[in-house]
């Protein structure tokens, strides 16, 4: 099942991407580890132009995938962001669910862009994203504030 964000999400969706960033190394300052919004992505959600979409089975989070117009992109641009998936999710379509899922909402919204950054450690996600149609940049877009990502994806709506 899928659905949008909900307040009493934050803590369970705030522990699935620490526990996914430290388990790459990845626990460190510039990250979303680190990221204050990482507590509260409910509120963050609430930013017109984004959305958050939650996998659960059974009333259990897996995971989640959002949209946000991060400041600073061109016109018409928007990061797909904070896709992040528990351990026993991963390796079972989901993350292509979920990415699928926040694309269409992008499209509709009127987006013509999605952005991305993310590291060379997650390489099962860059993968995936250029399998979605995703293609490589040689610098960031926008100011994420996650100045610790190295690479950085655009893919056409």
């Amino acid at each position: 099942m899928m659905r949008q964000i909900q307040k009493e999400d934050n803590q369970s969706l705030a522990l699935i991407i620490r526990q996914s960033l430290k388990s790459y190394g990845l626990d460190k300052p510039g990250t979303v580890y680190t990221d204050p919004t990482t507590d509260d992505l409910f509120k963050l959600f609430q930013t017109v132009g984004s959305v958050y979409f939650v996998a659960l089975e059974d009333e259990k989070i897996l995971g989640g995938c959002g949209i946000f117009p991060t400041q600073g992109l061109p016109s018409g641009h928007a990061e797909l962001v904070k896709l992040y998936l528990s351990e026993d999710a991963r390796g079972k379509g989901l993350g292509k669910l979920l990415m699928e899922t926040a694309s269409a909402w992008a499209k509709d919204y009127g987006y013509t862009h999605l952005y991305l950054e993310t590291f060379r450690e997650l390489d099962s996600a860059v993968h995936l994203y250029k399998k979605l149609g995703y293609q490589d940049l040689f610098h960031p877009l926008g100011d994420s504030g996650h100045h610790a990502c190295e690479v950085w994806m655009l893919k056409t709506l």
